[in-house]
């Protein structure tokens, strides 16, 4: 029998690169957060292609827009979309009422335990087709 690869286990040299560049504290939440991305992509069989934007892993999908995960001023590590989406709004106002944000761009954590897997599974799929028209 064989056995399929993990997604989340192969990491672009880009983005080791990135990790590395990362405070020790904030690692463990965005890996959390990568390995959250590419398995909400392959279960949406969506392709996504990872590279670095502004130094950070970014997942760009062809029907979403850009995902970036990285560290951030006000906390430890963060989940980013584009600012002019409303995806964060429409988050905020249902799964993720909880969380901390930044704005209209992101949401905010301090550990990977504060990371609410079920609302961030809705606001990751929302973003990976975020340009498809919607049923």
């Amino acid at each position: 029998m064989t056995q399929r690869s993990d997604p989340t286990d192969a990491i672009p040299e880009t983005t080791l690169a990135a990790l590395g560049a990362m405070p020790e504290a904030a690692r463990a939440g965005v890996h959390a957060l990568r390995r959250m991305i590419l398995r909400v992509a392959a279960e949406e069989n969506t392709a996504v292609r990872e590279e670095l934007r502004w130094g950070q892993p970014a997942f760009l999908s062809p029907k979403g827009t850009t995902i970036r995960i990285g560290t951030h001023k006000a906390a430890r590590f963060a989940f980013f979309v584009h600012c002019q989406t409303s995806l964060i709004d429409d988050f905020r106002a249902g799964p993720g009422a909880a969380m901390a944000f930044d704005g209209t761009r992101g949401v905010l954590f301090n550990d990977p335990d504060e990371i609410d897997a079920a609302a961030m599974t809705i606001l990751i799929r929302n973003a990976l087709s975020y340009r498809q028209p919607r049923r």
